[in-house]
């Protein structure tokens, strides 16, 4: 995807390691994803199917590997479509889905940008089915497949490739329905939900791509990307801004003038936990 970037791309100019890169790269790729794993399978999924007294056999066990991935792939998305769009309709659910579109520039890592909160939910409504129907050999080989899939084509339609699939954007999902759901426009505010298979969006009134029927008028790609307002630029406080508004300049200079003791004193005071002792002790 890198190489396709390179030699096809869709808004010229992108350097590799953009703004942003190693946020995305180590702290939502690498940090975020493997504590949020452990969370999610071992703490969550695992004990909620013991409680629920489910039989290890698996329900569905006897399904053909490939049956069980396309079930999986296809609920799933239809899940997410909807999911997704109640992120965009609701205030509340929007905090959970706000960081996904901070990225200013979007590229094959941009899509890794997303709150602990948004997947902690998603990926336990994703994979739980799985580890409920299907016995411990089977789910081993469906939930790697999955996943993998999921991952792949996340980097997919956030890749900054310009591939011109045409009206096969009708039925997949590809960087051109994706990078205009992530523009700064306001006609995509609450457009393209999809994230597989572009049809839910189509069937449901949700579709919008300039230059594809139903519209006719000339093929246009967006000027910019990210929000309409301030958003945090460290991992911690996005991961804050979540729970609690705040100045989003003054926090980010304290995080830089004292990296340590005023995001301390930042995220105690946000929660209305401060600890004044310990922090002029601190200091």
């Amino acid at each position: 995807m890198v190489t396709l970037e390179r030699f096809f791309p869709y808004t010229r100019g992108i350097k590799f390691f953009r703004e942003g890169w190693w946020l995305d790269f180590f702290w939502y790729t690498v940090f975020q994803s493997y504590f949020l794993k452990i969370l999610i399978f071992d703490y969550i999924i695992a004990p909620a199917k013991t409680s629920l007294g489910l039989a290890e056999t698996g329900y569905l066990s006897n399904w053909p590997v490939w049956a069980l991935v396309l079930l999986f792939l296809v609920t799933h998305d239809f899940y997410i479509y909807w999911f997704h769009r109640l992120q965009h309709n609701t205030k509340i659910f929007w905090r959970t889905h706000e960081a996904h579109h901070s990225v200013k520039t979007v590229d094959w890592l941009a899509g890794s940008r997303s709150h602990a909160l948004e997947i902690i939910i998603n990926q336990t409504i994703e994979f739980a089915p799985i580890i409920f129907l299907l016995d411990v050999k089977t789910a081993a080989v469906v939930v790697p497949v999955k996943a993998l899939l999921d991952a792949t084509w996340g980097m997919w339609i956030h890749a900054n490739v310009d591939a011109q699939t045409g009206k096969l954007q009708y039925i997949i999902n590809g960087p051109e329905m994706h990078q205009w759901h992530h523009s700064n426009h306001r006609e995509v505010f609450y457009c393209n939900y999809s994230t597989k298979f572009a049809f839910w969006d189509w069937i449901f009134g949700t579709g919008f791509l300039p230059g594809l029927n139903p519209f006719k008028y000339q093929f246009l790609k967006p000027q910019q990307y990210g929000l309409p307002y301030e958003y945090p630029r460290d991992f911690f406080l996005q991961t804050a801004f979540a729970f609690k508004r705040f100045d989003v300049k003054k926090a980010e200079n304290a995080t830089v003038v004292k990296p340590y003791i005023e995001w301390t004193r930042l995220v105690r005071n946000l929660f209305k936990n401060a600890d004044v002792k310990s922090t002029k002790i601190a200091e």
